[in-house]
C-alpha cells in the first residue's frame, strides 16, 4: 500500500516537473523570439504553475486510486519542499511571504487536483 502511494506521488511529481520544464522552455522562447516583457508573464506563469501542480495532482490520484487529498497534499509538499532546497542551497534565501502564500495556493490546487484524479479513478473502475 505504501508503495503504491509513493509510486503514486513519484508520477505525479514527474508530471509536474515535466510540465514546468516544458512550458518554461515555451515561455523563454516567447521572451527571446517576441516583443513580450518579463512582467507580461508574471500572472502567465502563476496560472501555469497552478495548472501544472493540479494536473500533478490529478496524476497522482489517478494513479493511487485512494485517499486523494493526502496524495494531493505530497505532491504540493513535495514540490514545496523541492524549491525550498533549491533556494536554500542554491541561493541561501528561504521563502519569502509572497512565495508561502503562493505556495499556499499551489497545495489547494494539488490537494484538488488529487481528490478530482481519485473519484475519475474510481469512474473507471465502475464503468
Amino acid at each position: 500500500m505504501a508503495k503504491s502511494r509513493f509510486t503514486a506521488l513519484l508520477y505525479g511529481w514527474i508530471a509536474v516537473l515535466a510540465i514546468m520544464l516544458v512550458t518554461s522552455f515555451i515561455l523563454s522562447l516567447l521572451l527571446r523570439f517576441t516583443s513580450l516583457g518579463t512582467s507580461a508573464l508574471n500572472g502567465s506563469t502563476i496560472v501555469i504553475s497552478l495548472l501544472a501542480l493540479f494536473i500533478g495532482g490529478l496524476i497522482a490520484g489517478l494513479k493511487g486510486k485512494e485517499n486523494g487529498w493526502i496524495l494531493g497534499a505530497g505532491t504540493g509538499i513535495g514540490f514545496t519542499l523541492f524549491v525550498l532546497l533549491y533556494q536554500y542551497l542554491g541561493y541561501n534565501t528561504g521563502l519569502s511571504t509572497t512565495q508561502i502564500i503562493y505556495h499556499a495556493g499551489f497545495l489547494i490546487a494539488a490537494l484538488v487536483g488529487g481528490m478530482v484524479g481519485v473519484n475519475l479513478s474510481s469512474n473507471e473502475t465502475t464503468n
